[in-house]
């Protein structure tokens, strides 16, 4: 298996090699292209030159026989640095630029197609052997000489270069080319070996982060290279995001088992002690049937503990189900609530404020989850309400949302402990003895249910009046 740095390194490196070799391939087509267009431009423009002197200096029709001819050609072609010979009309060199008194190429008779090329179509260029005239292959350009007292081709002049010294000067360009694009390749190599390295450290910090986290280390967190790039950086931030959720959950999960284990051993100690008791002829038994009433009693606590549990479970697992979403009067079902606490109330001699809308309101939501809501908020005021206080409901639209309050007079939540009110098994020290048939999960059930439904609760507490609201969707 191929290590990240193996991968990016040979991956950056082959890019880097295969651009160097388009680019060189590139490179010396252009300087090709350039060299034998150069080159032709030159050997033009030379043509020209030497048949325009050519025309110049035909005065006699004689041009063999003129010497100054003959030495301006020579010059011109040394200048030049390349070859020219003059021909007849028949194809037949007359005159040759090199300083040779016997020079071979004169009287040399050239390719036939050659010599009706340039007659009928002027200036021509090739590559290729003037067969007869020289050995080597040659870039060469024929171009007529027109006479300038009957302005009649007399002649052609082929001026020609080898074509090995344009592959001559090509080839320290080249070679210049190969050097700069070798250490431009060593540079890139070792500063992609540098690159694939730090990416490659970045990512085996992150999963030994991970490892150390995974085998319970919770507090392992991921370094944060502001120096790296942005995907390293984003990486990193949510892995540590992650990592302090669970760690979160973890706490979470932890406080949940300690809780429900407090919970759950008050009961279970009461009902073993009473049991023990009986069993062992402590107490008597004219008063069995009082503590196994007790122990009934207690019974039923853990059940009610119990389906709690399962409650909350079954809602944070499953949500609220848009099948069982319906239609229904949110102030009716805020009025069979009052009624169930009826009793409760008028033994506390509560004063109950109701602020309904007379025609009622309906709003979308399940029915039975909204009505635990109101019977849990309901419980929670009326249990904290002293004797002779005021509890009130009010229910009323928000544009698009009914909310719906409920509220109590008693004791005034602090500060400090109205955030953790919705939480699983909380309870204020001082509402403990008070609320024994409590488990700190009524509020915890109620906000589970409201987000299920995607809306919001929040508690207020103030001089003594505390408000629990929760919005819902209206549906006309």
């Amino acid at each position: 298996m191929k290590t990240t740095f193996g991968r990016l390194f040979g991956l950056i490196a082959g890019l880097v090699l295969l651009c160097v070799l388009f680019l060189g391939a590139g490179f010396r087509a252009l300087l090709s292209n350039y060299l034998i267009s150069a080159a032709r431009e030159s050997l033009s423009n030379n043509a020209q030159a030497v048949a325009e002197l050519a025309s110049a200096y035909d005065t006699t029709g004689q041009l063999e026989d003129n010497w100054d001819f003959r030495m301006s050609l020579s010059f011109a072609s040394l200048v030049a640095e390349n070859d020219a010979v003059i021909c007849d009309e028949n194809g037949r060199v007359i005159l040759c630029s090199c300083e040779d008194i016997a020079c071979p190429h004169l009287g040399t008779q050239l390719d036939p197609g050659l010599t009706a090329a340039v007659l009928l179509g002027g200036e021509t260029y090739a590559k290729g052997d003037l067969e007869n005239l020289y050995s080597n292959t040659r870039y060469y350009v024929a171009t007529p000489v027109v006479s300038r007292s009957t302005g009649e081709s007399i002649g052609f002049v082929v001026v020609s270069t080898p074509a090995e010294e344009a592959a001559q000067l090509m080839g320290p360009m080249f070679q210049i080319f190969l050097i700069t694009a070798g250490v431009v390749l060593l540079v890139a190599l070792a500063a992609s070996s540098i690159l694939a390295k730090y990416e490659a450290q970045q990512l085996k910090d992150l999963a030994e982060t991970a490892h150390r986290f995974g085998h319970g280390d919770l507090r392992a967190r991921a370094k944060v290279d502001e120096g790296g790039t942005v995907e390293m950086h984003e990486l990193a931030a949510e892995f540590n995001n992650m990592a302090a959720s669970l760690e979160q959950s973890e706490i979470r999960r932890r406080e949940f088992v300690a809780n429900v284990s407090h919970e759950l051993k008050t009961p279970m100690t009461t009902i073993a002690g009473f049991m023990d008791g009986m069993l062992d002829g402590t107490i008597p038994p004219e008063r069995h049937r009082q503590y196994m009433q007790t122990v009934s009693d207690e019974v039923r606590r853990l059940s009610r503990l119990v389906r709690s549990m399962l409650d909350i479970s079954r809602l944070q697992s499953q949500g609220i189900p848009e099948q069982r979403k319906r239609r229904f009067d949110i102030v009716e079902s805020v009025g069979q609530v009052l009624i169930t606490f009826e009793q409760k109330i008028n033994d506390k001699h509560i004063d109950v404020e109701a602020d309904l809308p007379d025609d009622g309101l309906m709003v979308w939501a399940d029915s039975d989850s909204i009505t635990q809501v109101i019977y849990n908020l309901t419980d929670n005021a009326v249990k904290f309400c002293p004797q002779d206080g005021q509890l009130w409901v009010r229910v009323a639209a928000e544009g698009q949302r009914a909310r719906v309050t409920v509220g109590n007079t008693g004791p005034t939540i602090p500060p400090e402990e109205l955030p953790l009110v919705f939480d699983r098994f909380h309870k204020m020290d001082k509402s403990r003895s008070v609320d024994r048939d409590g488990y700190g999960l009524g509020l915890y059930i109620v906000k589970t249910i409201i987000e299920g439904h995607g809306e919001d609760i929040f508690a207020t507490s103030k001089d003594g009046r505390t408000e629990f609201s929760f919005t819902l969707p209206i549906r006309k």
